[in-house]
Parts: structure tokens; C-alpha cells; sequence
């Protein structure tokens, strides 16, 4: 076994991937209550004005709002009442607004024809059928126009567009009940190893369980993707062909779990590169942890070869197949929360290298500190079980000393020290 003989760059290596594909996924009709997490497959356009009238933004009196410029709270102005605006009501049943009146209105309700203003409660004084106004109001103070949320004919939610809860709303207030939707991805994960043994299994001496499977399930889960398991193989050159092309038959992704290194066992690239073409096109990342990471194009479909190690298997995912899911659907990748602190040790990194270094960030008195997580096996989950961010040093930097301020992005809420 000798070492890599050259690494490629992370950027380089997804571009290279990107190049190579031809996925075209199929759009699919979603309701309402199922578009969670799905990705817009064409713009939303709204077929109404949302609100569709003139509404109260508050509880008060509607006014015209010229009569209100000269009230202060010492010397009010008087305007009679001539009735009510409710939610709900028929805006032909209120009475119209000329000067010298009002009409009270609640959240909401259609503002009177003649209105160009409402009047918080809070500025009035009701007495009998008149309300002393105590301050003036500017015009359209407090009215929510018709369409200024959304605008019929234009664009309500544009294609790419993952869906979250606020996404579901504003289709809702549109009372839109459907959408058109790319289908989830079906993602197919392959582990290879002799030494594997699957959850819940009997485990003798030298066997271990596969922990990385799971994982990555759970992976594929929250990207609001289908995973398909294609099994556990022992590092035999046929089986782990036979899986991959079943994979390729039924999944629109690969990600293989381990043989990915360069010992005599480690034939997961070999496999991809007699798949077909492309083939393997990367192997080796200038990447710590996943150097050892791969990944292959066969027949426009991306297969992504993560070594055994389950952290390192993990930043493969998050690295490489996130990115790549991203480019399929036309989605931006989803925003990760980070903070600035002092390291509380020295960071070490290699040049040449993009490291992704676990870490635990604490609050204390003068802002937040970050210690690097001192296990770091790539095989040491607690390493990531105890970390609660990571620090991704880029390529051209030689580490950090300690004090040096830093940016690190979160995997778990942040707690206090015990």
C-alpha cells in the first residue's frame, strides 16, 4: 500500500463532479399539507391579491385621515360614529366615510369606502356616538392594501425554492392546495467490509457494528430524501459490483461506506471504474478528516465513495453529496448558524489541506470560547458527540494559535461548561 499520488482540492473535486452528471429528476403534483421540505419545481405565481381588500391592521376607528391632522392630545379632535367594520363583513354593509365621521373597525375587517386611515384605540376616546381622536394619523396609517403581501399574477414562491413552514402559509393565504414539486431523491447506501455486522447482530472478536449505516439513513432522512439500503458486502469485487448496479437501476445516488483507501481490500474504486463512463473520477481529496473519499459518474448518476470511518464518512456526506443534492434540485445549501470566539489551545492544520476540526464552544464572561476537541480519530464518534461545532480551516492556512479569534459553525446548541 503507498500513499495517494495526488490530492485534489475540495472545489476542484466538486467541480469535476458537477461536470459530469445528467440527472434529470420528474416534477410531481404535492398537496399543501406534504410540501415540507420538497423543492419548488417551476415559479408560484398568485392567482389573487393577498389581502384581497383594503383591511385594518389594528383595532381603532377608520377616518379620513385629513381630519386628523390638527388633534394633539391637549385639544382632540371630534368625529361622529356612523357604525362598525368586523372581520368578515360584506364591505358593502359599511357605511361610507366623508369628513367629520368615522367608523370603528377591529383587525382585520374591510376598510370603509372614503377611509385612508385607522386610528389606533389607544389615540381615541369613545364618548356616546362620538370618539375623540388625541393624535394624528398619517395617510393609509395602519391598512394593510389590497395585494401588498402578494400581488396577483406575480411571483409568490420562485422554482428551487425548499419549503418551509412560511412557505406552506403564504401558498395557504393564496389558497393554493397544490404545487408542482421535484420527487424526493432516492439515495441508495452500500457498505462494504468484511469485518461489518449490522445492527443488532451477534458481534465476535475482530467484528464490528456498522454504525456508519445508520447514520447515514438518518442523513438522508433529514434532507427529505428516500434512503435505499443496498445492503452490507464483504470486500469482494463481484458483490460490491452486483450492488452498485442494482443501485444505479433503482436510486438516482450512490454513497458506498468504506474500501476506499489503497490497501489490497479497498476495491470499492476499482468496482465504480468498470461500471462505466465516466467512472471514477475522483479518489483522494486534499480534505482531513475523508482524504480517502471518492466518487464516480455512471450513466449522468453521481456515486460517492466515504470511507469506513463514521466522522469522516459523515464530512464526506455534508462536503460532497449535500453540495451535489443542492446542484440537482437548483437549491442554495441551507444556512448554518456560527459564532466568533477565542481558541482556548492551539490549532494545528496542514497547508494544502481543507480540515474540518471538532469543537465545543462555551459563553464566558468576555465572549465565546472554542476548544478543539482533542479526539479526533476519524472513527471516534464521541468526538462529535462531545463537539458542538465545527472549525473549517481553510486550504492556504497553517493553523491558529491560541487566543486567536475564530469562526466555527454550529452542530448543537451551545451550553454552558459544568
Amino acid at each position: 500500500m503507498s500513499g495517494f499520488p495526488e490530492l485534489i482540492t475540495v472545489n476542484k473535486a466538486l467541480e469535476k463532479i458537477k461536470g459530469s452528471l445528467n440527472l434529470s429528476i420528474e416534477v410531481e403534483d404535492v398537496p399543501l399539507s406534504e410540501c415540507v421540505g420538497r423543492v419548488l419545481a417551476e415559479d408560484v405565481i398568485s392567482p389573487i391579491d393577498v389581502p384581497p381588500f383594503d383591511r385594518s391592521a389594528v383595532e381603532g376607528y377608520a377616518v379620513l385621515s385629513s381630519d386628523t391632522f390638527s388633534a394633539t392630545p391637549t385639544n382632540p379632535i371630534e368625529l361622529t360614529v356612523i357604525g362598525k367594520s368586523e372581520a368578515g363583513q360584506e364591505p358593502s354593509q359599511i357605511p361610507q366615510i366623508s369628513s367629520g365621521t368615522a367608523v370603528e373597525i377591529f383587525t382585520g375587517a374591510p376598510i370603509p369606502q372614503g377611509a385612508d386611515a385607522v386610528v389606533m384605540v389607544e389615540q381615541t376616546k369613545r364618548v356616546g356616538d362620538k370618539v375623540l381622536i388625541y393624535s394624528p394619523v398619517a395617510k393609509w396609517r395602519n391598512v394593510s392594501k389590497q395585494g401588498e403581501d402578494f400581488a396577483k399574477g406575480k411571483p409568490l414562491l420562485l422554482k428551487g425554492t425548499r419549503m418551509k413552514p412560511w412557505h406552506i402559509g403564504a401558498l395557504a393565504s393564496a389558497n393554493i392546495t397544490k404545487v408542482k414539486a421535484y420527487r424526493k431523491l432516492r439515495i441508495g447506501i452500500l457498505s462494504t467490509g468484511s469485518e461489518l455486522k449490522e445492527l443488532g447482530e451477534e458481534v465476535k472478536l475482530g467484528e464490528i457494528v456498522n454504525s456508519s449505516k445508520p447514520m447515514l439513513t438518518a442523513l438522508i432522512k433529514e434532507r427529505n430524501c428516500i434512503p435505499v439500503d443496498l445492503g452490507t458486502v464483504e470486500d469482494e469485487l463481484n458483490k460490491i459490483l452486483e450492488r452498485l448496479r442494482l443501485g444505479l437501476e433503482i436510486c438516482d445516488i450512490i454513497v458506498t461506506t468504506g474500501g476506499t483507501s489503497l490497501g489490497e481490500k479497498d476495491l470499492t474504486p476499482e468496482a465504480v471504474q468498470k461500471l462505466g463512463s465516466p467512472g471514477l473520477i475522483v479518489h483522494g481529496v486534499a480534505m482531513r478528516p475523508a482524504k480517502p473519499t471518492g466518487a464516480g459518474v455512471v450513466n449522468g448518476k453521481p456515486i460517492f465513495i466515504l470511507s469506513g470511518y463514521p466522522v469522516a464518512a459523515l464530512v464526506g456526506f455534508e462536503v460532497f453529496v449535500d453540495e451535489v443534492i443542492n446542484f440537482i434540485y437548483g437549491t442554495k445549501p441551507e444556512p448554518k448558524p456560527k459564532v466568533r470566539g477565542r481558541l482556548t489551545r492551539k490549532l494545528a492544520t496542514q497547508v494544502g489541506y481543507r480540515c474540518f476540526v471538532r469543537a465545543r464552544v462555551t459563553p464566558s464572561p468576555s465572549g465565546y470560547l472554542i476548544e478543539p476537541i482533542k479526539l479526533t480519530g476519524s472513527g471516534l464518534l464521541s468526538s462529535m458527540t462531545k463537539a458542538n461545532a465545527m472549525i473549517m480551516v481553510e486550504e492556504n492556512v497553517e493553523g491558529f494559535d491560541e487566543g486567536d479569534e475564530v469562526e466555527a459553525y454550529l452542530i448543537q446548541p451551545i451550553e454552558a461548561p459544568l
